[in-house]
């Protein structure tokens, strides 16, 4: 009989559960739910609500994709409040193994997986894609920023060891004047001003509060009953997708130069010739955005290095279960 794994990809808005079968080269989905992270008290909560009683006694291993640094099997995520502890995620499960891994190395475990028809590519480029490391950058409720660190055995045997990151919280780097005066009304809002605080959806609200505050226009009464209603960076970018609000397209112009910036230093810094990826909910919705030639343009704006960087081919993740896939893929790999 065919190893069953319990595997999570756990969000500051979204917590998926899957359970698998193992017995082939990629995991099996066998079934799987998604939860609403704030309608539970603990991930051992939402793990319950998901188990039935006759699949506890086959569940061999359990891993789970989590926001935030993990030390000593704990982690105490960002966007999470929960605190996820292996050994008592253990008890809970009845005793199997459990193990936590970076949520972004899980999403880069993941996308390795990925059909060609789950994928959107941005910028071809020269290389082979997933033959070398490989950086994985994903915009959502926060940002996460993660690797896999290559290792060619021989042609057809590759290994890829997901490096965690808490990259998202580093600094923003301005590159023009207008991004300049966007860091400073950050800065005095928040201090600290990480890439965080523009590449996530309420990052995007961020742009689109900052480009506000230079007009003497009012904000549509529309877009403010919206705004006050819905998600806000999902108001921004359709608004903008839909040419409604100039400030909105504006605002998602600069989203996708900045995306792309870091997306470039993310390559730079792991050396990832086998590839980028943008995974995250928000980059499947603005393909217009990120393919019109400005998230490109600035991802290969690196002076002497952008002859190397537009060798690097691109791509948008378009499964958004690629976290789940990637908890799955590695539960396996430690069942082996």
């Amino acid at each position: 009989m065919a190893s069953v794994i319990l595997a999570g990809d756990i969000g500051g808005t979204k917590t998926e559960l899957g359970l698998f079968g193992v017995g082939t080269l990629v995991p099996e989905l066998l079934r799987e739910h998604r939860y609403e992270t704030h309608d539970f008290p603990s991930l051992e909560d939402v793990c319950t609500q998901f188990l039935r009683d006759e699949e506890r006694k086959d569940l061999e291993l359990a891993c789970f994709g989590v926001p935030g640094p993990i030390i000593d099997g704990t982690a105490s995520a960002t966007n999470v409040r929960w605190t996820m502890n292996e050994e008592r995620l253990s008890d809970a499960l009845g005793g199997v193994a459990v193990r936590l891994i970076n949520d972004l190395g899980a999403a880069a475990y993941g996308v390795i997986h990925l059909p060609a028809s789950e994928l959107c590519v941005i910028q071809r480029g020269e290389l082979e894609p997933n033959y070398g490391n490989i950086a994985v950058i994903a915009a959502g409720t926060g940002l996460g920023e993660s690797a896999l660190v290559f290792e060619n055995r021989t042609r057809s045997h590759r290994n890829y060891y997901p490096l965690a990151s808490e990259g998202g919280h580093s600094s923003f780097a301005p590159q023009n004047d207008e991004q300049v005066e966007l860091y400073r009304y950050l800065r005095e809002r928040f201090g600290h001003v990480s890439v965080e605080r523009v590449l996530s959806g309420p990052g995007l609200f961020n742009i689109y509060s900052f480009l506000r505050t230079r007009r003497s226009s009012e904000e549509p009464k529309w877009l403010t009953e919206l705004l006050e209603e819905e998600d806000s960076g999902a108001v921004i970018s359709e608004a903008a997708l839909n040419h409604r609000d100039p400030e909105c397209e504006h605002a998602l112009a600069m989203f996708a130069d900045i995306y792309g910036a870091e997306a470039g230093n993310l390559a730079l810094k792991v050396l990832a010739l086998g590839g980028v990826y943008l995974c995250g909910g928000i980059a499947p919705k603005i393909l217009p955005a990120l393919s019109d030639g400005r998230f490109t343009q600035a991802f290969n704006d690196k002076g002497r290095l952008d002859a190397l960087l537009s060798k690097i081919r691109v791509q948008v993740a378009l499964n958004q279960r690629c976290g789940l896939i990637g908890a799955a893929c590695y539960a396996a790999s430690m069942l082996e």
